[in-house]
């Protein structure tokens, strides 16, 4: 089922049970949703083929899957450098054959992209891991290709100039990026406005996810609910206007019920009340 842009959807986690992920896209009222990687028993053909039925029958697309892998931990900055993406050294085959494994998942289910967190990207490009990151982006994204499969990079980690540099230094055709603007200040990597303005012509997914700039030095910040924290989710749709975004608004909210439910209920009715404000588009005056 097509997307129209600026849809509202859900990024969702799978439980042992994925009836409860197309239940909460039935609570918070969304016709598409990102999936997060499920457990290992549900990654099998007829894993997929029973998803996929679960979701048509609710009305809802996949647009996304997510990667996720065993052993990454989000507590601080240097657990994250340490711990999430292909950086890490000692985890990184494994991870790459995870992805290859997940993206049949998805490719079994229809759905076209699969996105992850790379990792810590060496903002040298001098760095010795460096073209080690680039060659094995390559490799995931040629096992895609022939599949007419894209990879979404996750954004946070990392500043806009180093993404921008990586992408084009990998240098495939389907790769792009899944925006997240409040990880550009979780992480303090850069404004996130200024950052999407950078990568635009990359972006074919976002998430809406809003956070408070970090305190402490080696801290990550602190996430909210949509419309409370530093984003600026108003100058946030007003920008993906002006690049010619054409996606699905993809609300994230990393709490567990409650309050999650409630909180992409009330995100849900922000960002529709800022697709349609014309002052939300409005190109500033300079």
């Amino acid at each position: 089922m097509a997307v129209r842009p600026f849809a509202v959807g859900i990024m969702l986690g799978v439980h042992q049970d994925p009836r409860v992920s197309v239940e909460k896209c039935k609570k918070v009222g969304v016709n598409n949703a990102q999936l997060g990687v499920p457990p290992n028993e549900w990654l099998t053909l007829e894993g997929a083929m029973e998803v996929k039925r679960m979701f048509d029958e609710a009305g809802v697309t996949i647009t996304t899957v997510f990667c996720g892998f065993e052993g990454e931990r989000y507590d601080d900055i240097e657990t994250v450098r340490r711990t999430v993406g292909y950086v890490p050294e000692e985890t990184r085959e494994e991870r790459v054959r995870k992805t290859l494994q997940i993206a049949e998942w998805a490719y079994a289910m229809g759905v076209k992209r699969i996105a992850a967190h790379f990792g810590f990207i060496p903002e040298d490009p001098t760095d010795i891991r460096y073209p080690v990151c680039v060659e094995t982006m390559r490799r995931i994204c040629d096992y895609l290709l022939p599949k007419g499969m894209t990879f979404g990079l996750e954004t946070g980690q990392e500043t806009a100039d180093t993404l921008l540099r990586f992408i084009r230094d990998v240098g495939r055709k389907n790769i792009n990026v899944n925006f997240d603007p409040a990880n550009m200040i979780l992480y303090g990597t850069g404004d996130p406005i200024e950052a999407l303005k950078k990568v635009g012509k990359y972006v074919v997914s976002v998430h809406c996810k809003d956070g408070k700039w970090p305190t402490e030095p080696g801290k990550l910040g602190t996430e909210v609910p949509l419309g409370e924290g530093d984003v600026g989710i108003d100058r946030f749709i007003a920008t993906l206007k002006r690049i010619g975004f054409k996606g699905p608004l993809t609300i994230e909210r990393e709490v567990p019920d409650p309050p999650q439910t409630d909180d992409m209920i009330k995100a849900k009715a922000l960002l529709e009340s800022l697709v349609k404000s014309k002052r939300a588009g409005a190109k500033k005056n300079r």
